[in-house]
């Protein structure tokens, strides 16, 4: 059995810990308020390193874990869901059929986002702040944000920590903020376990604190020897500070750097042969950061594999399909060989889903099996070029952005020479473009076209707001602070009248 599951009682232990009931539902500071002392960890920890492992194990199965953003929606089982969320805001992905309603009307109809009381909005918001919650039990359990553990395990078990909360402040600026603005306040900032309600602070000390933790994360991980892809290495915290830098976008020369470091990880770029493979195997080499699922984990259509799959279990696969939007799907050259993840069959119901992109490996309409093995993706190796090409364009170094994007566009089509014309914002604009192919169904689309202050026009397979042009900073690309934190945090509720 992998690692990070070895551990089973201590694993559960932390899912308590970072567990609880409702009326802690808009409060991460306050949740799971019964749960192991920060001295009684820390002295566990300096006794046996793998009790804070087997507590970040636990921390690790909330990012894949049904009911995490608080609620029983079959849309709510941890970081993917969030990928759903992203895509459908962005218009790459369109609800081209709805049966059963999950997603029509709070994300692809923007009714969350306009309304504060929409529950979507507090199911992402208690999701990655819940995250933060259970990483700062693990840094205050191992002495604090300001110390450097003694033991070479709790060294990388901090770096893990605090290179998951930077992900999960990122996640939470990227979704409650239209873009950088250093002054404008924004989120709540949580340094402990122990910090209560907090007000809105200004996007550059979230910013700050996601750049001092990645730093930190980056040194503490060096050498470090990961068990298994789910847990966080070096490069992992390299990849994540390269999308931190680059949404602050105040220094793109470093995140360029970053990008090209964590490329350096040991990782290829997936073959042509392998994007037509399932996505659905963390053991892919062009995979850096991802998820073994198995049948011991009990997965089953709520997941992310039961709302995108449509050879499993799953809402695709009885009526509610997901597709690429038609527009962005006619831009794909017909010799690329990531057309072919799509189902190319106008009027069928199946038009441009990913019925080759995303699929169990059975590859059986409704499934084999209710349970899910196929695995999970949160990171690979190609973000990294495209991310390397993209900031290297906002450098003006363009030579530098023409060889990162060739270094993956060369593995897709037979002759990407037409690169080497590019410049300028025509060289900008094919980056966010192949980003948006390459990554499609993998929840960067709106990360990108929020770095890029991009608009989307939606095509004609969405069953809203078909041919309407939606640019990055509209009201309905950001979601609202939540109700219940407005209701019961005193300082938001203050700033917010």
């Amino acid at each position: 059995m992998k690692k990070i599951f070895k551990y089973s009682l201590l694993s559960a232990l932390a899912l308590t810990i970072v567990s609880c009931g409702d009326e802690f539902l808009e409060n991460p500071a306050l949740e799971g308020s019964a749960s192991l002392t920060s001295a009684q960890l820390e002295e566990a920890s300096a006794v046996d390193p793998e009790v804070a492992g087997a507590l970040m194990g636990g921390v690790y199965s909330l990012t894949f874990t049904t009911q995490t953003g608080g609620t029983t929606g079959h849309d709510d089982f941890g970081h993917k869901s969030y990928d759903i969320f992203s895509d459908m805001l962005s218009s790459d992905m369109a609800l081209s059929t709805s049966t059963y309603g999950w997603y029509r009307s709070s994300i692809t109809e923007y009714q969350a986002p306009l309304d504060f009381t929409f529950g979507d909005n507090r199911q992402v918001w208690r999701y990655y702040y819940r995250i933060v919650r259970s990483c700062n039990e693990v840094i205050d359990g191992l002495g604090g944000m300001d110390i450097t553990p003694e033991s070479a395990a709790n060294r990388a078990i901090m770096g893990q920590a605090k290179a998951l909360r930077a992900h999960s402040y990122y996640y939470l600026t990227q979704f409650y903020q239209k873009s950088y603005d250093a002054g404008e306040a924004i989120l709540p900032i949580y340094y402990s376990a122990t910090d209560l309600n907090g007000p809105k602070v200004a996007a550059s000390e979230i910013y700050d604190l996601m750049e001092a933790d990645l730093t930190d994360a980056i040194s503490l991980l060096d050498g470090f020897e990961r068990g298994n892809k789910t847990e966080i290495n070096k490069s992992i915290a390299q990849g994540i500070y390269a999308y931190v830098l680059g949404a602050r976008g105040t220094n793109y020369a470093k995140a360029y750097d970053m990008a090209k470091a964590a490329i350096t990880g040991g990782y290829t770029v997936m073959s042509d042969t392998e994007i037509t493979g399932g996505f659905n195997n963390v053991n892919t080499s062009g995979w850096m950061w991802g998820v073994d699922l198995n049948e011991e984990i009990g997965l089953g259509l709520v997941s992310w594999w039961g709302q995108m799959d449509y050879y499993s279990y799953s809402y695709p696969a009885f009526g509610d399909a997901k597709s690429m939007d038609d527009l962005l799907f006619d831009a794909i050259p017909a010799d690329d060989a990531r057309k072919a993840q799509f189902n190319d069959s106008p009027g069928a119901y199946t038009h441009l889903m990913p019925l080759n992109k995303f699929y169990d490996s059975d590859k059986t309409r409704y499934g084999t099996s209710q349970i899910v093995k196929a695995d999970y993706v949160y990171m690979r190796v190609a973000e990294m070029h495209l991310l390397a090409a993209e900031y290297a364009a906002f450098s003006n170094n363009d030579g530098q952005a023409r060889t990162e994007l060739k270094a993956l566009v060369s593995q897709r089509v037979p002759d990407a020479s037409y690169i080497d014309g590019l410049s300028g914002q025509q060289l900008k604009d094919e980056i966010y473009l192949q980003t948006r192919i390459e990554l499609w169904g993998e929840g960067k689309s709106y990360l990108a076209m929020k770095r890029n202050k991009a608009s989307t026009t939606r095509g004609t397979n969405h069953l809203s707001f078909s041919g309407e042009s939606i640019p990055y900073n509209d009201e309905r690309m950001t979601f609202e602070i939540p109700e219940g934190e407005i209701q019961f945090n005193p300082f938001i509720s203050t700033q917010n009248n």
